[in-house]
């Protein structure tokens, strides 16, 4: 959308990345994000962390969810472009609280230090992804974003779905 602020943030994995599901099936990843510039003291010869990092929530959501849970480790070096979010709230002793978060588009391993193996996912996720539904209970593991015919992805018969007028026509990908 026009108007939003799309950032990329560089810098390691605080914590592992936490993967939930929605009561609609829909999978959301959480995780935390530190960039912490480095610069180089004269006096010691000696690379040094600056004092004040930046921390950032980040959150994916469906299939980047998955892949990024299945795909990133604490401490791993990432590369994150989202949208940045800001939320107000007031906490437990009443003092108001401004959080900003990140809406990710884009996540992957930093390669300057490190390297990887891309594997084309398929789309039900890996055994850790399906542990997950079955714990929480997802609504329908096979589709969660079906709206027609229940386990089929298909819209109801009678037309009406998007795709068609058919309840055999497939979506157009």
């Amino acid at each position: 959308m026009a108007g939003e602020t799309v950032v990329t943030i560089i810098g390691n994995l605080v914590d592992e990345v936490e993967l939930r599901f929605t009561p609609g099936g829909a999978a959301v990843a959480k995780f935390r994000v530190a960039s912490v510039p480095r610069t180089f003291n004269k006096e010691t010869q000696q690379w040094e962390d600056a004092k004040d990092g930046l921390f950032l929530t980040c959150s994916a959501w469906r299939q980047a969810a998955e892949n990024a849970a299945e795909s990133l480790t604490r401490g791993m070096r990432v590369i994150v472009q989202g949208r940045l979010k800001q939320r107000s709230y007031e906490d437990r002793e009443g003092v108001k609280r401004t959080v900003y978060e990140l809406d990710v588009e884009e996540v992957g391993p930093s390669l300057k230090n490190a390297t990887a193996v891309v594997t084309k996912a398929a789309g039900k996720g890996g055994p850790e992804v399906q542990q997950a539904r079955r714990q929480q209970g997802a609504a329908s593991a096979e589709d969660p974003w079906a709206s027609g015919t229940p386990g089929t992805g298909r819209p109801p018969a009678g037309g009406g779905g998007g795709w068609g007028s058919s309840a055999d026509e497939h979506p157009p990908f």
